[in-house]
C-alpha cells in the first residue's frame, strides 16, 4: 500500500508523478490486492469446501486482467512486470479455479460415501 512510492516503479526506472488522485487509487487497489491475497490464503486449509468463494475471488482477478488487456489494446504494452501480472490474471485464474474443482471432487465423493442412505 505504498502508492506512488512503490519500489516496483522505482526498480523499473519509472518516476510516477506525485499526484494525490493517482496515489490514492494505487493505495486503494494495493489494499484490495492485499485483502484478496489474505482471503485466498485463509481458505487453503479447507480449499475442497470453499469452491464458490475461491471461484468468486479468482473471477474478480480475471475481470481485472481483462481490464489490463483492454488497456494493452488501447495504450500498448505496460512495463514487463505488469505483462506478467496480466498473464497470471487471465490465464492463471481459470487454471486455479479448475484446480480447486479437481481437489474438491475426491472430497465430495468421500463425503457422499460417508452419508447414511436417505430413507
Amino acid at each position: 500500500m505504498l502508492g506512488v512510492g512503490d519500489p516496483l516503479y522505482a526498480s523499473l526506472g519509472v518516476v510516477v508523478p506525485g499526484d494525490a488522485t493517482l496515489d490514492s487509487n494505487l493505495r486503494f487497489y494495493s489494499g484490495i490486492w492485499l485483502g484478496l491475497g489474505v482471503t485466498e490464503f485463509s481458505i487453503i486449509p479447507s480449499i475442497e469446501r470453499q469452491g464458490r468463494l475461491f471461484a468468486a475471488l479468482w473471477t474478480m482477478i480475471l475481470i481485472g486482467g481483462i481490464g489490463r488487456l483492454i488497456s494493452l489494446a488501447v495504450l500498448g504494452l505496460p512495463w514487463p512486470p505488469f505483462v506478467g501480472f496480466t498473464v497470471l490474471e487471465v490465464v492463471g485464474a481459470p487454471l486455479f479455479i479448475a484446480w480447486q474443482r479437481r481437489v474438491a471432487q475426491p472430497a465430495q465423493h468421500t463425503a457422499d460415501a460417508s452419508r447414511p442412505p436417505m430413507q
